[in-house]
């Protein structure tokens, strides 16, 4: 009879070891996916901001493909891809994130700037056609939308 609970004791401790593993893959498959979003925001208002700055050659086509590919990232539901005890004051979390816990105790707020990148990049999508003057105009929103939450919920990077 000891010999059963030692072996479902240890079987038990085995399956619970494995569920941290799982729920340890499964954060950082999230961590991963989240930033992978963000590379994707800064690779398309990358190309908008050369072109602005004269370091690329406007190209009507090229700049409303960045813009819509900004709206299409901004769509996707990033939900799964936040899940408390993700922020970089969480144990194991430092050098995997920069994601401030504010992000997380303070919600809404976060939800509300993401609305606001939207907003944004939708006003970009309609400039982005226009010429580098329209791109102007709206390329402040972009920025700005991103600063409103990397200075709140992001921790600067070492």
């Amino acid at each position: 009879m000891k010999h059963m609970i030692l072996g479902a004791m240890v079987a038990a401790g085995m399956m619970a070891g494995a569920g941290v593993a799982v729920s340890g893959e499964a954060e950082d498959k999230a961590i991963k996916a989240r930033q992978a979003v963000m590379q994707l925001y800064a690779f398309n208002l990358g190309k908008l901001g050369a072109m602005v700055k004269g370091e690329m050659e406007y190209n009507a086509d090229q700049a409303k493909m960045a813009a819509d590919n900004l709206v299409k990232a901004a769509s996707i539901s990033q939900d799964a891809m936040w899940p408390e005890g993700t922020a970089i004051e969480d144990a194991g979390m430092e050098g995997k994130t920069w994601a401030k816990k504010d992000a997380w105790t303070t919600y809404p707020e976060v939800a509300n700037k993401h609305k606001d990148l939207q907003a944004a990049a939708a006003k970009m999508a309609d400039a982005a056609g226009g010429g580098v003057d329209a791109i102007k105009g709206a390329i402040g929103g972009v920025g700005g939308s991103c600063k409103g939450c990397h200075e709140k919920f992001r921790a600067p990077r070492n």
